[in-house]
């Protein structure tokens, strides 16, 4: 239905401002953030054909090794169709191997090739310059604040993954405690 009122299609030129009630300072903070953030992997990216869904597999895969399809799909809260074609993708060009699960079956655990972890490690290798150039310019000596402030953002209920994760991704591999 159109709406026929005497405002309609009437161009606003006045800008959203903090007298909104919102902190569009932070807000674009992170847009300009995540942008560059995600610049130097996407370049890279882009020479395999893949994106940043790929990427974000290839980072868990290979910080989780042993991964279950069904963990990934719950940590990265897409559906399995989403998952299907990318993961299909890093399977075909041997970037990860799936393998059966040991105790079930049906399934399937997955673990990074010599060339995942390669690939996996030149995307995480300029995000981490990134990070700690950030951490130096911006005088932050309590790195553990920027890391509470990024866990905080995170929705409570799903903030075990980080915790599991930590654990998981401390130097062990999967499945031990």
């Amino acid at each position: 239905m159109t709406d026929r009122s005497p405002s309609a299609g009437k161009p606003i030129r006045t800008a959203m401002s903090v007298e909104d009630g919102i902190d569009f300072a932070i807000i674009e903070l992170f847009f300009f953030a995540y942008r560059d953030f995600t610049s130097d992997p996407d370049q890279i990216l882009a020479d395999y054909g893949f994106g940043r869904a790929h990427h974000r597999v290839l980072h868990f895969v290979n910080r989780r090794p042993g991964l279950t399809v069904a963990e990934l799909l719950d940590v990265l809260k897409i559906t399995k169709q989403s998952l299907a074609r990318v993961l299909k993708q890093l399977i075909d060009t041997d970037h990860i191997v799936q393998l059966q699960g040991p105790r079930d079956r049906r399934q399937r655990e997955l673990y990074p090739t010599a060339k995942g972890r390669a690939l996996a490690l030149a995307l995480a290798r300029p995000q981490s310059r990134r990070i700690r150039a950030a951490l130096e310019d911006s005088g932050a000596t309590e790195r553990t604040l920027v890391e509470r402030f990024l866990e905080a953002m995170v929705n409570p209920e799903l903030r075990a993954q980080i915790d599991v994760g930590s654990a998981k991704m401390s130097g062990k591999s999967h499945g031990e405690h």
